[in-house]
């Protein structure tokens, strides 16, 4: 693998036609409920995926990587409806209407056990499925409060729409690139928390490396792994799939445990700390293929 400090193109990449479609799809569900929504998704999925053309090059691109073929009209169109369900979702999911929903979580023994530790506990997820199933149900069965660690300039416009749903149910955010971002993290941790971040973008010029996913080269970010090794946390792997229809696959993974490492050992842990997070990620990529939600060419 090779280290590489990069420009992240997600950060550049213009997001007004997400941002407009994730403020389609909230006032209708709110206006419509649920059941009406669905229907008309797709007919805006079916606007996007005609209209954004980056997006459905990245798309075609990602899916013809994961299914091994040349993906067809109809899986360029699931891939686009599954988004869109999950950004549906996270409407009632912060409304608290989690009766709606089927869900089943696996490897919940593995957050109770950081808690019951009382030492707290490093969650690493990805823009796979949904985060939203996991910080409102997962979690918040786990009893303890959960931070949230995100990069705020991108997720702004699309908090502001969602914190409007229900302002009760906004995370506590550690917002990354401050000078006290990592002292945050560590009080949250100290207290016995939960700190749960997205690790599979890159922040402004944060180093990379350069390791094997879905068969080519990817970069990943060092910064989440670096954060852990440097406070000595154990590493839990936290997704929500969407699975269609009203039914979620919530998992928790142990992935690595970085405390009692010597200085000399925190490169070495946090190289093979990314190699797991990457092969575990092609693991749920391949059993979930329309979960990935990065929608730009990842291996550029």
């Amino acid at each position: 693998m090779n280290e590489q400090t990069l420009r992240p193109r997600w950060i550049a990449q213009r997001e007004r036609g997400q941002t407009l479609a994730i403020r389609l799809i909230v006032w209708i569900a709110l206006s419509l409920g649920r059941r009406a929504a669905r229907v008309l998704l797709y007919p805006i999925c079916l606007y996007f995926l005609m209209f954004s053309i980056g997006a459905r090059t990245a798309s075609r691109l990602y899916l013809r990587r994961v299914l091994g073929r040349e993906p067809r009209f109809a899986d360029l169109f699931r891939h686009y409806h599954t988004f869109a369900a999950t950004i549906l979702d996270r409407v009632f999911f912060l409304r608290g209407e989690y009766d709606r929903f089927e869900i089943h979580v696996h490897g919940d023994d593995v957050v109770q056990d950081a808690i019951t530790s009382g030492q707290g506990c490093l969650l690493v997820g990805a823009h796979l499925g949904s985060f939203e199933v996991v910080r409102a149900v997962g979690l918040q069965a786990a009893g303890t409060r959960v931070n949230i660690v995100m990069y705020e300039e991108n997720a702004r416009k699309i908090n502001s729409v969602l914190t409007a749903i229900n302002p009760d149910a906004v995370p506590d955010v550690i917002p990354l690139g401050t000078v006290d971002s990592m002292l945050k993290v560590q009080s949250a941790l100290a207290r016995g928390e939960l700190v749960g971040m997205l690790a599979d973008r890159t922040i402004g010029h944060e180093g990379t490396i350069t390791c094997s996913f879905l068969g080519a080269p990817a970069q990943l970010p060092l910064g989440p792994f670096r954060m852990a090794a440097m406070l000595g946390q154990p590493v839990v792997l936290m997704l929500g799939l969407y699975r269609g229809g009203n039914r979620y696959d919530i998992h928790f993974e142990r992935l690595v445990d970085m405390r009692e490492l010597e200085r000399g050992q925190r490169s070495r842990a946090v190289d093979r700390a990314i190699e797991a997070y990457a092969q575990r990620l092609e693991h749920y990529c391949r059993l979930a293929p329309y979960n990935w939600f990065n929608f730009y060419d990842y291996w550029s």
